[in-house]
């Protein structure tokens, strides 16, 4: 599939949604796509990515971006606090805050800076055990404890289960978002991005239907 029909896509989940046109935000996940794919889909001119490690990212787009004007790049897999100083200098957006410690250690980084990625905080919406996130019955004292780091939290992100309706997760983030104050809501992948966008999403993340299978190594 072209990026041209995941864009159509997307255009047409916000006007059966009676969304406004332009208001989600398509996230190509790019993570360990062959370099040549990912230069194909900025010259067909989509700016906006997303990578799961940070030291990938960091192998990657630095040239690219020297290349490509406006590129804006997201982290959308889990952030070591080791890796938060380098995470800061590079990413436009996180979407995985899920932890205080990892809370302080973006906020110190950012002081440092005087600037900050925005911050999306992950909630594990299914309460897997396996899974990285806030649980949702804490999600809510979370939010003010980053709130209190002066941290510029945007929105929230979950991950549905993949043996679940993704509805009834989309539907708890929203919640959760609303009663919060928070616009941004960070959810929706290839298969589902239509439906996220009819709970809401702000952003989408798809990486397979517009890039093709993943070259694992």
């Amino acid at each position: 599939m072209s990026l041209d029909e995941i864009r159509a896509r997307v255009t047409q989940a916000e006007a059966d949604a009676g969304r406004a046109p332009g208001s989600v935000t398509l996230i190509a996940v790019s993570k360990v796509q062959p370099l040549d794919r990912v230069e194909a889909v900025l010259a067909a001119g989509q700016r906006v990515f997303g990578e799961n490690r940070v030291q990938e990212a960091a192998g990657k787009w630095p040239a690219l971006m020297d290349r490509f004007a406006g590129v804006e790049l997201h982290l959308i897999g889990p952030l070591q606090s080791n890796k938060t100083r380098q995470a800061v200098e590079l990413f436009d957006a996180i979407h995985s805050l899920d932890r205080i410690r990892l809370a302080q250690r973006l906020a110190d980084h950012a002081q440092e800076r005087g600037a900050s990625p925005d911050l999306f905080i992950q909630v594990n919406t299914g309460e897997e055990p396996q899974k990285a996130g806030v649980l949702p019955g804490e999600a809510d004292g979370f939010i003010v404890e980053c709130r209190a780091l002066d941290l510029p939290v945007r929105g929230l992100m979950c991950i549905p289960p993949v043996e679940e309706t993704p509805a009834l997760h989309f539907a708890l983030l929203a919640r959760i978002a609303a009663r919060n104050g928070l616009s941004g809501l960070s959810m929706g992948m290839s298969d589902d991005f239509e439906q996220a966008i009819a709970f809401g999403a702000t952003h989408v993340r798809v990486g397979s239907a517009i890039f093709g299978s993943r070259a694992y190594d």
